[in-house]
């Protein structure tokens, strides 16, 4: 197939319609790739150039009809990503090598697996890995990486012989059982001690007269979206950093994509003290909830298990009353078992142009490889689901 390939400095240069339509047409679209989130990731200044994250959306058209895309930053650390290769980049700075600027093709600050590679076919897919690659060979960049790939990415990596590594994180699956309608009905699937620590830890919550309002975006008030920063601020800066996401992006959230964000607010004594703030994917047609995404959250106060409560309780509570087919609790985090968030493996891939390094990245990668799944086995025997008889 004849197609142009552009490279675009900013996503408003590509048609917003278009753009959506084709993640709408991929198996695994999530809202952090809708063009509204990563336009609002440059234009509130959070993943630009200046913060380390310089962008570089690789499309190609036929006849002005948009048929791959993704987007591509050139990165100048490794913060933000959630894949870590601190150790490759120090193995370079030892040799005397540039590792920095490295291209990224993912979702800046989000580690949420879904499609990365936009295209209308299996074959366009490996067509626009192959344009970002040749990208990366005339830039002189020392590495590509697509980060939290959905398995029609991994078809094309693949193909392509692009170096596979796995993580893992904790995802709750919906059982969809008729006996399974309310959250106590949720807690009797799980073995008695799992189902006893979590009624304590609740108990601890409600003893402390803490109650929590969920609040869908399109009924988020402004005020709702300033208190929610200012918890979101001061969780990271109690471990140190500066927030990622500048309060900018959050009012673009609100104003274009508040159907994708649910909010649970805790109170106590009369006064908001709490938050937790979920993403959603909606089902096109019906606009019903079909996946919940953990993503941010922080607290003025200090209560015992509120954490558990705001993040994990509460979300799943509603998405079992909604029917929500998952929840994905995040990056890492093994304590989230508990809780009945199961491991499932998360997938990226990579390419490095030097070839003694990329000989010891493969290396390094298939020991790592064996030592995840000997992992996901033992994760796997710890399962909180009952067995049925």
């Amino acid at each position: 197939m004849n197609y142009v390939t552009q490279v675009h400095e900013s996503i408003q240069s590509i048609e917003k319609t278009q753009w959506n339509a084709l993640l709408s047409c991929q198996s695994e679209p999530t809202p952090f790739m809708r063009h509204e989130y990563l336009n609002a990731l440059e234009t509130s200044l959070s993943a630009v150039k200046d913060t380390g994250w310089q962008s570089h959306f690789v499309t190609l058209t036929a006849n002005n009809t948009l048929l791959a895309a993704c987007p591509l930053y050139l990165k100048s650390h490794s913060y933000g990503e959630y894949v870590f290769d601190w150790a490759w980049a120090q193995a370079y700075e030892r040799h005397g090598l540039a590792y920095y600027p490295k291209a990224l093709v993912a979702v800046p600050f989000t580690p949420v697996p879904g499609a990365r590679l936009l295209a209308q076919s299996d074959a366009l897919r490996v067509e626009l890995l192959k344009e970002v690659l040749r990208l990366c060979e005339s830039w002189h960049i020392s590495s590509l990486h697509l980060l939290f790939t959905s398995p029609q990415d991994q078809v094309a990596t693949q193909a392509l012989g692009l170096m596979a590594r796995q993580t893992v994180q904790f995802h709750w699956q919906n059982p969809h059982s008729p006996s399974v309608l309310t959250f106590d009905d949720f807690l009797m699937t799980l073995n008695q001690d799992k189902r006893k620590k979590i009624r304590q830890e609740r108990n601890k919550v409600l003893q402390a007269g803490v109650t929590f309002t969920a609040i869908e975006g399109q009924n988020m008030t402004e005020p709702d979206w300033d208190f929610f920063y200012r918890c979101y601020s001061q969780t990271y800066y109690e471990h140190g950093n500066a927030p990622y996401l500048s309060r900018a992006f959050f009012q673009q959230q609100a104003s274009l994509m508040p159907q994708n964000w649910i909010l649970f607010k805790a109170h106590q004594g009369g006064e908001d003290m709490a938050c937790s703030l979920i993403g959603l994917e909606r089902h096109p047609v019906t606009q019903t909830p079909t996946v919940a995404y953990g993503r941010y959250w922080g607290a003025t106060r200090r209560v015992d298990c509120l954490h558990f409560e705001a993040c994990y309780y509460q979300p799943l509570s509603w998405c079992i009353e909604h029917g929500v087919e998952r929840f994905e609790g995040g990056a890492q985090g093994e304590h989230k078992m508990a809780r009945a968030l199961l491991p499932v493996s998360t997938h990226s891939a990579h390419w490095l142009a030097h070839p003694s390094f990329a000989s010891a990245v493969e290396n390094f990668l298939e020991r790592e490889g064996q030592g995840m799944n000997e992992y996901l086995e033992h994760l796997k025997s710890r399962n909180p689901i009952k067995v049925k008889p």
